[in-house]
């Protein structure tokens, strides 16, 4: 039974984003929190409260995913997000930013495989205790792909709930092709369950991975969904015809849209949220680019509104 992901992408997969999606399209069967940073001295701020509360993720299987490299705060925030419920959390080894990077924290974690090992040893022993689940997204690690014979060998000495591969370094960011031969030794090598990551973005695509990669039977997409929400239901084959389609994504974008509106965050902030969609998602409107410039272009809701009308 092959499984689906939304990936985790920071200020756009928000709650308000899963729900709209959840409503509208073929259902994801986990849902990924954009990463918590631990603060040793605080709580979640209202902002993180909002991501975890169980009344705002009603009929979903969510994952908070924290990103840390210092056992004691990671494991604070489990304590924390077990009171909410939660009873299986990701770690992110996956984040190229360079800011997160330059603080050994997500794909830059990895250049240090001892410190990583040791972070890990603390992180699962403390969490095992609480009966927490710990599953970890990752990249193959900074500098080169061969890292990863190292990093895997680390990452199999630990129960690891499911380890989700994105088959580039660090220094790749989203450029060049995924290391799919690289993907094929931790197909083989790999002890947790392997769930595959990264370039999803049409089906022909995925069902190429099943077929290469057929002991993988867990599939994570972000910027494939973003650039088309209907891809899930494309894989499955369960495609409507085109005209329903276009009915499901007005109305995925009429939910966003009035959500975020009933936010109070203001028509600026609500404008910069739908533009930022529109980055990816204009990107199943080939030939409508003048009406693409008019939403980038719109400084009021009823010039945004307009030219969305024209586009969908």
């Amino acid at each position: 039974m092959r499984r689906y992901y939304l990936a985790p992408l920071e200020g756009i997969t928000t709650y308000i984003f899963r729900n709209a999606y959840h409503r509208h399209f073929a259902p994801m069967d986990k849902y990924f929190t954009p990463f918590f940073v631990p603060h040793s001295k605080r709580g979640f701020s209202a902002k993180e409260k909002r991501e975890i509360l169980p009344e705002n993720n009603e009929g979903l299987y969510l994952v908070p995913q924290i990103m840390s490299n210092h056992a004691e705060d990671c494991l604070n925030t489990i304590r924390k997000l077990k009171e909410y419920g939660y009873k299986e959390i990701n770690l992110n080894m996956g984040c190229p930013s360079k800011t997160v990077v330059s603080k050994g924290r997500g794909s830059g974690f990895l250049a240090f495989p001892e410190e990583l090992d040791r972070f890990l040893d603390a992180v699962f022993e403390g969490a095992g205790n609480m009966g927490v689940r710990i599953s970890i997204k990752t990249r193959l690690g900074k500098d080169e792909p061969e890292e990863f014979y190292r990093i895997l060998e680390i990452y199999n000495r630990y129960p690891v709930e499911e380890l989700i591969v994105h088959p580039r370094v660090q220094k790749d960011f989203y450029k060049n092709e995924p290391n799919f031969e690289m993907f094929a030794y931790v197909q083989e090598n790999s002890n947790p369950p392997v769930c595959y990551n990264g370039d999803i973005f049409t089906p022909e695509k995925c069902k190429k991975i099943q077929q290469d990669f057929p002991k993988v039977n867990a599939f994570m997409m972000g910027r494939g969904i973003l650039r088309n929400p209907l891809l899930l239901e494309q894989i499955k084959g369960e495609a409507e015809e085109k005209k329903a389609q276009a009915a499901k994504l007005g109305g995925f974008h009429s939910q966003l849209y009035e959500d975020y509106r009933a936010l109070g965050m203001g028509d600026k902030n609500v404008l910069f949220k739908m533009k930022e969609l529109w980055c990816y998602l204009g990107q199943a409107f080939p030939g409508y680019e003048k009406t693409l410039k008019k939403i980038r272009k719109a400084e009021r809701l009823d010039r945004y509104e307009a030219a969305v009308e024209e586009m969908l």
